[in-house]
């Protein structure tokens, strides 16, 4: 007599189904204990489709400041690119002081989960306004921030330059869209050897007089709130973004969501975050929110794990 056991296999086609889980994108980073997702499947048939459309459809839209920046290291953390600015160089001790005092009193309600974007937003406001406002009043000078930059603990992302080389290599456009000082954000870029001419920013820039010293902002206020109109007032006019309907989106807060909503018909937007602080706390929040959320992650790993498999050959595929 033939006795059928068929929960010996069981297990068996379990593992093997989470095994075909774990390496049907050919992305093994995607299985660190540091990525969190909420669909994977979703995810996973997006990277897909946006392999099969190659990298000629392609775009990545990203954050700057503790994005493509490191959020800490060594247990220190990585200065913004307005924390740049807070040097001798360029600012007094007094307004070293009041930039810390709004610090403190405003990234406790950026990063707090039980408010809303709308109740944030106009507090967004208030905050880089005053901090703009005690920049100006330093006559900061433009030949000085080269040198403040140099001498600071700035700091991109471990694997930045694999992320920036092959973005350009494979021509694919990178649209920064960052809430900090554009000025000073080149610089960073510029002095890690890697401002290809695929990459683009939008930004808040500072308007020097005609001897180099500051004077105001241009243009409109960017923060962390209100990046969909940065987004739909510059990118339409970025000639390299059209025709490039999918996209990569990399930011580290949730209003960072809206930076593609200036991307005309798009068709795969796969969204990641880097969860970098309070992370029971926003952990929810997130993983709703968010395609992808990086826990805790100072490399560009997974971004440039994905970018590998999406330029890849589809020949093979």
């Amino acid at each position: 007599m033939i006795y059928h056991v068929p929960w010996i296999y069981t297990p068996v086609r379990t593992v093997l189904a989470i095994w075909h889980q774990l390496t049907k994108t050919e992305i093994p980073e995607l299985a660190k204990c540091s990525v969190l997702m909420r669909e994977r499947s979703r995810v996973e048939e997006t990277i897909h489709c946006m392999q099969r459309a190659g990298a000629g459809n392609l775009q990545v839209i990203s954050d700057f400041d503790m994005t493509l920046t490191r959020f800490a290291h060594n247990s220190k953390r990585v200065p913004t690119t307005h924390n740049i600015l807070d040097n001798r160089l360029l600012i007094n001790e007094d307004c070293t002081k009041k930039m810390r005092e709004l610090l403190n009193t405003y990234y406790p309600i950026e990063i707090d989960a039980s408010r809303s974007a709308e109740e944030k937003l106009p507090l967004m406001v208030e905050w880089w306004t005053k901090v703009h406002e005690l920049l100006i009043q330093q006559k900061i000078r433009k030949d000085m921030l080269a040198r403040a930059v140099k001498e600071s603990s700035a700091m991109l992302r471990e694997g930045y330059k694999v992320f920036f080389d092959h973005l350009a290599e494979h021509q694919v456009p990178l649209l920064i869209l960052s809430a900090g000082v554009g000025d000073v954000l080149e610089e960073v870029i510029r002095q890690n050897h890697v401002f290809h001419p695929n990459v683009h920013i939008i930004s808040n820039y500072m308007d020097f007089d005609h001897t180099g010293v500051l004077q105001a902002f241009k243009g409109q206020l960017i923060h962390t709130f209100n990046k969909r109109e940065g987004a739909l007032s510059h990118a339409a006019g970025l000639r390299e973004l059209r025709g490039r309907p999918n996209v990569l989106l990399l930011g580290d807060s949730l209003g960072d969501l809206t930076m593609a909503d200036g991307v005309s018909e798009p068709q795969n937007v796969l969204t990641v975050g880097f969860l970098n602080d309070q992370v029971e706390e926003r952990k929810e929040s997130y993983i709703n929110s968010f395609d992808i959320v990086l826990v805790k992650d100072e490399t560009m790993d997974v971004p440039n794990a994905i970018l590998r498999y999406i330029t890849s050959s589809r020949d093979n595929k």
